[in-house]
């Protein structure tokens, strides 16, 4: 298919009826293109003067749709090169606690998850002092990596408190999250996050399908269930591609 025709090869947007500025009915059929799939990830864009000549607007109209969308995370440009569809890009709150697994539905995208360890250990000091328990302890530990449209977003290595959880193991974890089972066996009273920058080990890069040197955010988190005698129901460290999912958060006063 010739570059200059893919804009007319797409499913004709249903809002575009609709009365819009001009800069928001290119940016309706760019989305279009890209969900319908017409413009996969790394699909290089028409330039600016193709989309000025197949759409009739002027180049100041198309250069706005162009930055919004990049804004928003569905483009990347690089300077001198061209603008390309981004990888996909998921968002969650900074702070709450949330399923990945509904976060990822609500954007209209398909979950799933595969279990790469599934075993019980015996707490060592540190992880002892992290649950408050003796040394030597039952834990639970599992890791997971999280999908969207079959791309990998998070790493979920966590902990689990075998005392509070006795039956996680026999949880299927390919059609439920850690996160939903446990918040409905020991509802989440309290919670404690680190965040920071990090470069993941090599076997990681690996589940996640990124190269070593690829930046992620990682979200260390203790969670506490009990409202009389509040107890350490799970540590976990998630691991999220940078290029691939953001934090968001807001503060009001």
């Amino acid at each position: 298919m010739a570059q200059n025709d893919v804009y007319k090869a797409a499913a004709e947007p249903e809002n575009l009826d609709q009365p819009a500025p001009f800069y928001e009915r290119v940016k309706i059929i760019i989305k279009t293109n890209i969900h319908s799939g017409l413009w996969p990830v790394n699909y290089r864009v028409p330039s600016e003067s193709e989309l000025v000549n197949q759409f009739g607007y002027s180049r100041m109209t198309i250069n706005r749709a162009l930055r919004e969308l990049t804004a928003e995370g569905l483009l990347v440009r690089m300077q001198g090169i061209g603008t390309f569809v981004a990888e996909v890009r998921g968002q969650s709150a900074l702070l709450e606690i949330n399923n990945i697994a509904d976060e990822i539905a609500s954007r209209g995208h398909r979950h799933h998850a595969r279990v790469l360890e599934l075993t019980q250990v015996y707490a060592d000091a540190q992880q002892a002092m992290a649950f408050n328990l003796p040394k030597g302890s039952r834990l639970f530990h599992s890791l997971i990596c999280h999908y969207e449209n079959g791309v990998p977003v998070m790493l979920e290595d966590r902990l689990v408190n075998s005392l509070i959880v006795p039956d996680y193991f026999q949880q299927d974890f390919t059609r439920i999250t850690p996160n939903a089972y446990l918040s409905s066996i020991a509802p989440i009273v309290e919670g404690e996050h680190i965040i920071e920058a990090v470069n993941v080990p090599r076997e990681e890069c690996a589940y996640l399908e990124i190269d070593e040197h690829t930046p992620c955010l990682q979200v260390n988190r203790r969670t506490w269930t009990g409202r009389q005698n509040k107890k350490i129901v799970t540590s976990v460290r998630l691991v999220y591609p940078g290029s691939r999912y953001r934090l968001e958060g807001s503060m009001h006063k």
